[in-house]
């Protein structure tokens, strides 16, 4: 071999070698600053215990609209700014209730919720007779004539022998999505629905639910049961198909109100057009504080921006924030958010979404080319000294989905999913649900991530 060639090949190894331990030491220092200085644990103790639920259309959003924004403005980043945006309105109201009324004056209450976007019973509540399925397809071999006056019960429970809680959920969510929607047809008086939960409690999981083209006269209410709940009626249904359920509830549906997305950035260094995003979505559900879904999203994303500020990183690329508003019940936020962009003629190289969860990080989900994705499973090597393992292909998350058509490439956190439906929705998604290290090495991840995107691009 010529001896200048040889030359070039070991200084080519050498410098290899050196950028990958400056890439490794850099990320060390993503785990030593957010495990040791980083704000994610404090900014949700305030977002869940000083704010709490903020469902879209509420004091309590529009309240983490203008502390988000504060916050952002105080990490000196170059540009924050509020994109607004109209979402829906829906109001509880006073709490539900529900009994299983087995015999005349013999009653036993069980804990339901309301489903976000149900109308309200009748003032004096619905009482009926129970017809319990495990599919909407079900529906149509009842028949009309069986259905109609009567609550369906949809108990069809997530799957426990699905390791992945998120294909569960996905397999079981449709009855609650769809399910009243579909049982208007048949004359059902009420729709109860098992709540989307692997664990056997007393919480009743809300959630989103859609009429379709139902028009107002028309629409029944729906409510979730808690899984205890659910399978006491359906023991007492075996034993007394004729026994009456009652349930009464009082939300309402308003005319949609003004919110707002809260945007942040740090101008590109190198390739300002180009947009690197991370984001999660600052609404949450009513019944509890939101802090696993979607708060511990929220706080590590802001985190990833003051851990490149902190440690003096200039990114190559623009890196900008999103929290969106109205993930939950109609997803405004985030398609205001790619309409935008769109007019704008702005260009996402890549973004980032954490919406599972406050838990151990496990690794990331891609939604992306064969050959992007390739080239990012060379970079796993630097995420195994944390025990991130899982790189592969799927989805990256609802609000930055509809930049997909752009060509951008999409990412989700994936943290440990075990535990997580246990408070998805619940009035126990609540701060001291949180494990403070769980959500600084989360935040720290997904700060690793994005420096590798910036640093190698695609």
């Amino acid at each position: 071999m010529n001896r200048y060639i040889f030359i070039l090949l070991l200084i080519s190894a050498y410098c290899h070698s050196q950028k990958k331990d400056d890439i490794e030491s850099q990320i060390k220092s993503f785990y030593d600053h957010s495990l040791t200085k980083g704000k994610s644990y404090d900014w949700l103790e305030h977002l869940s215990n000083q704010i709490g639920g903020r469902l879209s259309g509420s004091l309590n959003a529009e309240r983490a609209v203008f502390w988000s924004k504060e916050e952002l403005e105080n990490l000196g980043l170059d540009r924050v700014w509020l994109e607004p945006v109209m979402v829906p309105k829906w109001v509880r109201g006073n709490f539900e209730y529900a009994s299983i009324e087995s015999s005349a004056g013999n009653s036993i209450n069980v804990p339901i919720c309301a489903l976000g976007g149900s109308v309200a019973t009748p003032n004096k509540g619905i009482r009926a007779e129970v017809i319990e399925i495990q599919s909407i397809d079900e529906l149509e071999k009842i028949g009309r004539d069986i259905i109609t006056g009567k609550i369906i019960f949809f108990n069809r429970p997530m799957d426990p022998k699905l390791i992945n809680t998120f294909s569960s959920y996905s397999g079981s969510v449709d009855q609650r999505t769809r399910g009243a929607e579909v049982a208007i047809k048949y004359g059902a008086k009420a729709v109860l629905v098992r709540s989307m939960n692997l664990k056997n409690d007393d919480f009743p999981h809300t959630g989103s639910m859609y009429y379709g083209n139902v028009k107002l006269k028309n629409r029944i209410p729906a409510a979730a049961i808690s899984t205890n709940g659910a399978n006491l009626l359906s023991s007492m249904l075996k034993l007394d198909p004729k026994l009456k359920f009652f349930i009464k509830q009082n939300c309402q549906n308003y005319p949609d109100v003004l919110s707002h997305n809260v945007i942040g950035e740090i101008k590109g260094s190198l390739y300002p057009e180009k947009i690197i995003l991370v984001g999660a979505h600052l609404d949450s559900w009513d019944l509890g504080d939101g802090s696993h879904d979607d708060g511990a999203g929220v706080v590590q994303s802001m985190e990833v921006l003051n851990q490149f500020i902190s440690l003096g990183i200039k990114p190559k690329h623009t890196l900008r924030v999103v929290l969106f508003m109205n993930e939950e019940n109609g997803l405004r936020g985030a398609k205001k958010y790619a309409e935008n962009t769109k007019k704008k003629g702005e260009f996402h190289l890549f973004a980032l979404e954490s919406d599972a969860g406050g838990f151990t990080p496990r690794g990331f989900s891609f939604n992306s080319s064969d050959i992007i994705f390739n080239k990012i499973k060379l970079w796993k090597k630097y995420f195994e000294p944390y025990y991130i393992s899982e790189f592969s292909k799927g989805g990256g998350g609802a609000d930055i989905n509809p930049l997909k058509p752009s060509g951008t490439v999409l990412a989700g956190l994936r943290p440990d999913s075990q535990r997580y439906f246990d408070y998805h929705h619940s009035s126990n998604d609540t701060f001291d649900a949180i494990n403070k290290r769980e959500l600084e090495l989360g935040a720290a991840t997904m700060s690793s991530l994005i420096f590798l995107v910036d640093t190698f691009g695609f």
